[in-house]
C-alpha cells in the first residue's frame, strides 16, 4: 500500500495490495478496497463501500453517502463498485436503502465528472455515463449502455443493454435494448448501429433487430399487438427474446417513436 501521510484511513478498513491513497482522502471503517486500485486526492469513501480491484477513483468523489431519501432510517446498506471501473472527478454514489439494500456499479464502467448515482441503482458492466448525468433512485442500467452528458433519468426507469441516450435527454420512460434515443420528449431515433458494430454484432443480427423495432415503432401498431406479431413471426433468438422480455416487464412504459410524438 502507498497511503499519503495526510490521508485518513481507518485501521479496520480492508485495503488490498498495491492500493494507492492520495493526499487528504478519507476511508471509513466498514470499507473494502481491492488490489491495485488508485484513489486520488480528496476522495471520501464512507461506511458501506465495497470497491473492486484495478479501479481509479478521482478527486472529489464520494462513495456510499447515505441516500437522499426521507424514508431512509439508518439501515445498514452498501455501495458496491466492480473491477476496472473509473469514477472521475466529483462522482457521487449513494448507498442503498431498505428497498434493495445496495447500490451497484459493475465492471469496466466509466463514470465521467459530476455523475450522480442515487440509492439502490443497478448499473451493469461496460457502461459509459457522461458528465453531469443524474440518475434517480432504483434505476437499472443494463450492460454496455451509454448515457450522454447532462441527461436526467427518472426514478424506477430502466436503460436497456447496448442502448445509447443522447446528451441533454430527459428520460422518464424505459429505453429498450439496442436502440438510440433522444429529442424532447425522449423518443426512439434509430438502432444503435455504431455501438453494435463495435461490439461485434454481425450484419444479419443487426438487420434482425432493426426489423423488430420497425414493427414496434414505425408500423402503427400498439405495443402489445406489435409484441404478439413479433413473437408469431420471428424465430426465437437471444436478442428477440430480450427485447420482448424487456418491454413486457416495463412498469413505466417504453419510449415512443419520434414520428408518434411529433
Amino acid at each position: 500500500m502507498n497511503i499519503h501521510s495526510s490521508a485518513e484511513v481507518h485501521p479496520d478498513a480492508r485495503i488490498g495490495n498495491n492500493v494507492e491513497v492520495g493526499p487528504f482522502s478519507f476511508i471509513a471503517k466498514n470499507v473494502v478496497i481491492g488490489d491495485n486500485t488508485w484513489i486520488g486526492p480528496n476522495v471520501t469513501i464512507m461506511d458501506g463501500s465495497i470497491i473492486g480491484s484495478n479501479c481509479r477513483i478521482f478527486p472529489g468523489t464520494v462513495i456510499a453517502g447515505i441516500p437522499q431519501d426521507p424514508k431512509f432510517a439508518g439501515e445498514i446498506t452498501t455501495a458496491e463498485i466492480g473491477n476496472y471501473t473509473t469514477l472521475r472527478e466529483y462522482v457521487t454514489v449513494n448507498r442503498g436503502s431498505r428497498a434493495k439494500g445496495k447500490t451497484t456499479i459493475g465492471d469496466y464502467c466509466h463514470l465521467m465528472a459530476y455523475v450522480h448515482i442515487a440509492h439502490d441503482c443497478i448499473v451493469g458492466n461496460h457502461c459509459v455515463i457522461a458528465n453531469c448525468v443524474n440518475i434517480a433512485g432504483e434505476v437499472v442500467v443494463f450492460d454496455w449502455a451509454t448515457i450522454g452528458g447532462m441527461s436526467g433519468i427518472h426514478q424506477f426507469s430502466r436503460v436497456g443493454a447496448h442502448s445509447m441516450i443522447s446528451g441533454l435527454s430527459k428520460m422518464n420512460k424505459d429505453v429498450p435494448p439496442y436502440v438510440k434515443a433522444g429529442r424532447d420528449p425522449i423518443s426512439y431515433l434509430r438502432l444503435n448501429i455504431v455501438g453494435l458494430k463495435r461490439r461485434g454484432f454481425a450484419p444479419e443480427k443487426i438487420n434482425e433487430i432493426q426489423d423488430i423495432y420497425r414493427i414496434i415503432f414505425q408500423q402503427g401498431r400498439n405495443t402489445s399487438r406489435a409484441l404478439d406479431f413479433i413473437e408469431r413471426n420471428f424465430r426465437s433468438t437471444p436478442e428477440r427474446d430480450e427485447i420482448l422480455r424487456f418491454i413486457r416487464d416495463s412498469k413505466r412504459g417504453i419510449i415512443k417513436g419520434y414520428k408518434t410524438n411529433r
